[in-house]
């Protein structure tokens, strides 16, 4: 085992993690952040976005169980098998989370509701158990709610370089992040040169918002983060 392997996983710590999430009882997969895989599961998206997830230990960017694990783990380490109970994960199902409504609030949106289909209702992600009699029968717990997950995880490295992490950060908040984006770290400031390309990306100025708070949390020496946009004479 080389060095690299056996470097420990601490909280606070960048680390960039590839992973397949599973039902354990069925085997099905839920997620997953390598694209070969994907495509080879037949589960490829043309807009899902692929590649090795960062994960700042501790946050809760991914399930509680996942997240604690990653402390038991080694950078270098493959595909670690993690199960994660409910209570870990997506919580227990609630009966009372179940709810019979009337159709016509879904033909007042030129919706047809089936069974299986999922969609937003009233700010939860519900699935359609069944539809007949002019009443719909949501289930309004989270699809994985009461299931056991399995994780195979990969610790591909962890981060120490302030310029990346600053890099991975803006990846969490923007579909698109071009190579040609300059970061500069000062001692208080950080200075970030958006590319030409990124002027008008989708989002661009609540991403901005959210990277500037995720900086200020995350780098107690930073007090101003500044983006700047060049436009030079044609």
């Amino acid at each position: 085992m080389s060095e690299s392997e056996e470097i420990e996983i601490n909280k606070g710590d960048f680390v960039l993690i590839d992973y397949i999430g599973r039902i354990k009882d069925t085997g099905k997969i839920f997620a997953l952040t390598n694209e070969k895989i994907a495509k080879k599961e037949k589960m490829h998206r043309d807009d899902g976005i692929y590649g090795p997830e960062l994960v700042v230990v501790g946050e809760r960017w991914v399930v509680e169980g996942l997240d604690d694990s990653l402390l038991t783990l080694k950078v270098g380490e493959q595909d670690a098998i993690v199960e994660i109970p409910p209570e870990k994960a997506f919580g227990g199902r609630d009966p009372s989370r179940v709810k019979t409504v009337p159709i016509r609030e879904f033909r007042k949106r030129d919706l047809k509701p089936q069974a299986g289909m999922t969609f937003r209702y009233k700010g939860s992600l519900a699935t359609v158990q069944s539809a007949s009699g002019g009443r719909v029968r949501l289930d309004l717990n989270h699809p994985l709610a009461g299931k056991v997950l399995s994780y195979e995880v990969t610790v591909l490295r962890k981060i120490e370089d302030m310029t990346e992490k600053i890099k991975e950060l803006m990846k969490r908040r923007l579909s698109t992040l071009s190579e040609t984006i300059e970061i500069d770290v000062q001692e208080d400031k950080v200075s970030i040169k958006i590319p030409k390309e990124m002027f008008f990306a989708e989002g661009i100025q609540f991403a901005k918002s959210g990277i500037a708070g995720d900086i200020h949390k995350f780098f107690e020496d930073i007090t101003l983060v500044e983006f700047l946009e060049v436009y030079e004479r044609s």
